[in-house]
């Protein structure tokens, strides 16, 4: 195997230990070997605050994005109360650094009309934009 094969397949096995410890499904015992393995390989197992933070963020955007379906809000919404972030079944109460709904829908709309009058967006991205604009009623 060469080096580099080598070091791929040793990240594969680390990410499969570390999964391994934070799958529910996976037995105590079978969780302690996997942080015994991790490490003789000199990983630590320390739980990543930043990473949990960009998980969250991530579902309480799936909250108000319109193209993820009811199921997946759900899914997140039930994430974000485990969590604490949020306090309702709706999912309205969010964190103070959440915009609400409309700033989030002003800015994508924003973006479309800067595409219109941006000369290195293409005639069909134009088009797009304007479709997405006439859409909402923002022209």
């Amino acid at each position: 195997m060469s080096p580099a094969t080598s070091r791929k397949h040793a990240n594969h096995v680390v990410a499969g230990l570390k999964a391994a410890i934070h799958n529910p499904r996976v037995s105590d015992k079978a969780k302690e070997r996997a942080k015994e393995r991790l490490e003789n390989m000199g990983v630590g197992v320390e739980f990543d605050e930043e990473h949990q933070k960009r998980v969250l963020a991530g579902y309480k955007a799936a909250l108000h994005n319109e193209n993820v379906s009811d199921d997946a809000k759900e899914n997140a919404r039930q994430k974000l109360q485990a969590a604490g972030v949020i306090e309702d079944s709706e999912g309205d109460q969010l964190e103070d650094d959440q915009p609400p709904r409309d700033e989030h829908r002003n800015h994508v709309l924003g973006g479309y009309k800067a595409a219109l009058a941006n000369p290195n967006v293409s005639t069909e991205a134009k088009l797009h934009a304007a479709t997405v604009l006439d859409e909402h009623n923002a022209l």
